[in-house]
């Protein structure tokens, strides 16, 4: 039996056009027989005249009944798409799809195993415990000189909880002693880089010492700012780097056995690499640790001394050499720890963080390098921890739901969009008046200037980062397809022979 079917849609238009072809035809043989002078037989002329009258109700009969058709027709699946109910039904079908495959693309190619982020972590914290107690011990210098205060922290998302990637990086500040006499101090004086920068004042109970005991810590540590003395972050790296070096010397051969201890600079950032021999890194990884030199200014916050690349935001007369960084690292796991406590047991705050970082990475993988460079400075993991900082403090905290991880992740990127269509995103802890009362900040970083974290980028390049950032949210399917096998996956725990160091 065939097939065929009548399509009605098609058919009256059809037989619309037909009708009106023979109707004008008639009509045209009439008028030329008339013009012709010919005169037909009265019966030929009524049946003409009939025929058209037919042929014109006919007309009129399909397009009516064509009008009516279309109305009473269901509508097409298309128009039925345009209905309010069928678009949110069908976005509710998309975000239900774009939440399996996060889920799932997190728990295969995201989430670290804890095994062997313990591991690790334990590993390079006998390592670096070793090294600053080998620099307290072996303190150099005399009174002309800094010291290594004998502690360290850990700092970083690898104890913050959120680490993408591997679990291989870590980054240690290193507490250095100043002299007995001498007590740190930010000044923040002119304009600031990105991310908060200050000078690094030097309180002394005299002004005569520097002239006395202090003169050759003053020559070696120090530059003049504005006819002031500052410590200089430039000449305590280079200080810090021969100590690291001296420091690994003396505690290299406890880990022979073990492992392979190398200190190297990666762009002006000393890094500390851990290449295991035997068995003794039971997960058989490498580590790279990046030791960072610090002074304490109060309430656990630091100045760093950090490599800067940029100085088109110092003011007139600062010298880039003398410039540290505000590090709040402890206040900023407080802060996240204070989270953890509002939000419900299955919280996605830090999930969605991961995710944001994780299609960051692999959205920048498209981009020329120069484009791919600017991608990575602006949407940098301090700037999308800040940005999660702000939307948690919206509220409520019932929304951070597990179940919720779609909608919150789209909150997060209509927010970075917003943030960078305005131009502006503020530093949390600098100048904020609304931080937590859960957080203790030094009075002097309290009442230091507003510092925002979008201000050293073109306006061009913020605009391209925001709809480059909307073409991610859309493209999430996508990018999560991306072929490549997880380095380290969530498995269950294997035994370890080396449980002393967890």
């Amino acid at each position: 039996m065939s097939g065929y079917s009548l399509n009605l849609r098609v058919f009256w238009p059809l037989l619309t056009c037909l009708c009106t072809a023979l109707w004008c035809l008639f009509h045209a043989a009439g008028r030329e027989r008339a013009g012709a002078g010919e005169r037909e037989p009265d019966l030929d002329s009524g049946t003409a005249r009939l025929c058209q009258l037919s042929l014109l109700f006919l007309l009129c009969y399909f397009v009516v009944k064509q009008r009516c058709g279309a109305r009473l027709a269901p509508p097409a699946p298309a128009a039925a798409a345009c209905r309010p109910e069928a678009r949110a039904e069908e976005e509710r079908e998309r975000a239900a799809r774009r939440g399996s495959l996060l889920r799932a693309y997190y728990a295969q190619r995201v989430r670290l195993s804890p095994h062997v982020l313990g591991h690790s972590k334990a590993h390079v914290s006998r390592i670096v415990g070793e090294l600053v107690q080998a620099g307290k011990a072996k303190a150099q210098g005399g009174c002309g000189s800094l010291a290594f205060r004998g502690d360290f922290v850990q700092i970083g998302s690898a104890y913050e909880q959120h680490k993408v990637g591997s679990p291989d990086c870590f980054d240690i500040l290193v507490p250095l002693r100043l002299l007995p006499s001498l007590k740190p101090e930010p000044v923040f004086a002119g304009a600031l880089l990105r991310g908060g920068g200050a000078l690094c004042g030097l309180q002394v109970p005299r002004a005569s010492e520097w002239t006395k005991d202090l003169k050759s810590f003053g020559h070696g540590f120090c530059v003049e700012v504005q006819g002031r003395r500052h410590l200089s972050s430039a000449l305590v790296l280079k200080w810090f780097h021969w100590k690291v070096q001296r420091c690994l010397g003396v505690i290299r051969y406890q880990f022979e056995e073990r492992c392979h201890i190398t200190l190297a600079l990666c762009s002006d950032k000393l890094v500390l690499t851990i290449l295991p021999r035997s068995d003794y890194v039971c997960c058989h990884i490498s580590m790279t640790v990046r030791l960072i030199p610090a002074l304490h200014v109060g309430d656990s916050a630091f100045l760093i001394a950090q490599p800067w690349a940029k100085s088109e935001l110092l003011a007139p007369g600062l010298k880039l050499e003398a410039l540290w960084g505000i590090n709040c690292s402890k206040q900023e796991q407080k802060l996240l720890s204070w989270f953890k406590e509002q939000t419900p047991t299955r919280s996605c705050h830090l999930k969605c963080l991961q995710m944001v970082k994780v299609l960051r990475d692999l959205n920048c993988k498209k981009f020329a390098p120069r484009f791919s460079a600017q991608w990575r400075a602006v949407l940098s993991s301090y700037t999308l921890k800040t940005a999660l900082f702000y939307l948690l403090l919206r509220g409520p905290w019932e929304a951070w739901e597990e179940s919720c991880l779609t909608e919150r992740l789209e909150d997060f990127f209509l927010f970075l969009r917003e943030c960078l269509q305005k131009q502006t995103l503020m530093h949390f802890f600098l100048g904020n008046s609304r931080v937590p009362d859960v957080v203790t900040m030094p009075k002097v970083l309290r009442d230091a200037p507003a510092v925002n974290l979008l201000a050293g980028f073109e306006a061009r390049t913020l605009d391209l980062v925001a709809f480059q950032l909307h073409n991610t949210w859309n493209q999430i399917p996508q990018l999560l397809t991306v072929n490549g096998n997880p380095r380290y996956l969530v498995k269950s725990p294997t035994p370890c022979k080396h449980t002393s160091f967890c």
